[in-house]
């Protein structure tokens, strides 16, 4: 069950951070909306690991599509452009 408390309970922050733990994160509410979580530090590293692979998976899918839709490049060229970069 999720532990939801207004923001206003952080003037005692100490109780609210109890509440805090690995896979159970504590939601705070402003004027009754949601508005922030707090959250285990290894729960936060696990989700920007996730971001990220999520983010690099979408930018090869892009690629693939890309490839597919325009053609490939030889590892020739690939080779020639970035070590381009590199040189220049």
């Amino acid at each position: 069950m999720p532990i939801i408390k207004p923001v206003s309970d952080l003037r005692n922050y100490s109780s609210v951070l109890e509440g805090v733990a690995e896979g159970s994160p504590v939601y705070l509410t402003k004027n009754g909306r949601r508005c922030y979580a707090i959250v285990d530090i290894k729960d936060q590293e696990d989700y920007e690991r996730i971001k990220a692979a999520l983010t690099l998976m979408c930018e090869l899918n892009k690629g693939q599509r890309s490839g597919e839709k325009d053609g490939w490049i030889s590892e020739a060229e690939v080779n020639k452009r970035f070590l381009g970069r590199k040189n220049g």
